[in-house]
């Protein structure tokens, strides 16, 4: 009996140490998965890639929510877009330093990225993917690509003004965001700088 109230003390004296079940599960953990889990469901006819969920996802709080829309199948084929890193090289050595393409095949559109740009900020890829679901045929005019470049600045530009050391990241697609940011600035958030650039820029 002495030995039961003994081991019953050593019990009662871990879980008062501890403060917690001795046999508890991580529930932040458990609950990150189980929200993993939805949002892959949500864009499974999209994207597998985690990195790329988040960035569409934040498309909600920016001007390029209608993107968001787009890329969900409220576009011209009236299909979710498929999203993917890919060496652009593959689909034509001209496409090689590319950040990104939108292409259609027969009825569906795809949205191909870079693959350097894997492990860039969601928020960086957020603000290309505003840019790139405005493209929606084969047809690409020069006030397409501007108005389509300028979105993408303007939501950069509400992403790092709410988080100005996004700025501060050092990633080929980050240098990409300020540079527009910049232009977008100068020209008192319009087009006015961007559609000179976009003239001469390739990709």
């Amino acid at each position: 009996m002495k030995k039961k109230i003994i081991y019953l003390g050593l019990f009662l004296t871990l879980i008062s140490t501890y403060n917690q079940p001795l046999f508890a599960y991580d529930s932040v953990s458990y609950s990150k998965q189980a929200d993993e889990k939805t949002l892959y469901n949500k864009y499974k006819d999209v994207t597998n890639d985690l990195n790329l969920i988040k960035a569409i996802e934040l498309l909600d709080n920016t001007t390029g929510k209608y993107s968001k829309e787009a890329i969900l199948g409220r576009n011209l084929t009236n299909r979710p877009v498929k999203i993917e890193f890919t060496n652009l090289a593959l689909i034509n050595p001209m496409y090689t330093n590319f950040d990104a393409l939108g292409w259609k095949k027969k009825k569906n559109l795809y949205i191909y990225i870079n693959e350097k740009h894997k492990d860039a900020p969601p928020e960086a890829l957020c603000a290309l993917l505003a840019h790139e679901a405005i493209h929606q045929d084969e047809h690409n005019s020069l006030n397409e690509e501007t108005y389509a470049w300028t979105l993408e600045a303007a939501v950069w530009t509400q992403l790092s003004d709410d988080n100005p050391e996004l700025e501060k990241i050092s990633h080929p697609l980050v240098e990409r965001e300020n540079v527009i940011k910049k232009l977008f600035v100068r020209g008192n958030y319009t087009s006015k700088y961007i559609h000179k650039f976009v003239i001469t820029n390739k990709g």
